[in-house]
């Protein structure tokens, strides 16, 4: 299986963690990721609220450069790199004015064609036993709280799953051995780039998903998103000062996890660059 490899700007910074396990699983795994020659920022959140038609340009001429490498299927591990590529598909091809003004602006042609996948999508997508099998450290001593956030579920054009109950990562995650549990806050917002303009509404809402998790008796959180990622992992030292809590409970990439399952070792799938210490994760999977 060979993908175009989208990674975004944060992937080459704030989320390394996630760039570098995607990469890992995949190797491990049989998908091949080829990044995209001169790509550029998808626009993400201040790019599409900016301008509609910033927004779709960026993440179209990334499209029409996976188009010119000559391969049919594009990938992204950031929930809002894959949602702005997906979104952008569906216009450029469900609106030909936008599309030819977009085309005049970017110089590279592009009418669809690329189908845009998130990395969760095409992991999950794996037969199970091609996980099973592949078991060197089962997860089976660990309770997780899978968290999807919304990018991923939202808009119904572009969602991987259910928008109320996905279950996609859960059932990856339980390939591996780990039990799912329960909660509340699944696909609960944690605030994203508001961080940067509000932090108090970030601290709230994030303090909020930690609260069930830790109530629903989670050992961690799972998620497939930097965002989600930067404001539970890191704020969590902000939150405790701020509201007087004491959450110390590790923040995990999905393909974190798979990797660690599937015989990757810790340090080569970056647990030790979190903020929140994971050595709690690695004694309970021993």
């Amino acid at each position: 299986m060979k993908y175009a490899y989208f990674p975004g700007c944060c992937d080459h910074t704030s989320a390394r963690e996630y760039d570098i396990s995607t990469r890992a699983v995949c190797r491990e795994l049989g998908i091949e990721l080829v990044e995209i020659p001169d790509w550029n920022c998808c626009g993400s959140t201040p790019g599409h609220s900016t301008s509609h038609l910033l927004g779709v340009a960026l993440a179209a001429r990334n499209l029409a450069l996976v188009a010119e490498m000559g391969l049919e299927e594009c990938t992204a591990s950031c929930a809002a790199c894959y949602q702005r590529l997906a979104m952008a598909n569906v216009e450029m091809q469900s609106n030909k004015k936008l599309c030819d003004k977009v085309n005049w602006v970017t110089g590279k042609p592009y009418h669809g064609g690329v189908r845009v996948k998130s990395i969760l999508e095409i992991i999950s997508g794996l037969q199970p036993e091609q996980i099973s099998s592949r078991l060197v450290k089962p997860l089976d001593n660990l309770k997780t709280a899978v968290y999807y956030g919304c990018l991923m579920v939202r808009p119904k054009a572009v969602q991987v799953d259910d928008p109320e109950n996905p279950l996609v990562m859960d059932h990856l995650l339980q390939a591996a051995g780990a039990e799912t549990i329960d909660w509340c806050s699944k696909t609960e917002c944690c605030g994203a780039s508001l961080a940067i303009s509000n932090e108090d509404v970030v601290l709230k809402l994030t303090g909020k998903i930690l609260a069930e998790a830790t109530r629903a008796g989670a050992d961690c959180i799972v998620t497939a998103c930097p965002l989600c990622h930067f404001n539970l992992d890191m704020r969590q030292k902000k939150i405790n000062q701020v509201f007087g809590t004491g959450y110390r409970l590790p923040v995990f990439y999905f393909t974190q996890l798979i990797g660690l399952a599937i015989g990757i070792s810790p340090d080569d799938l970056s647990f030790n660059t979190h903020f929140v210490d994971t050595r709690k994760v690695l004694e309970l999977v021993g």
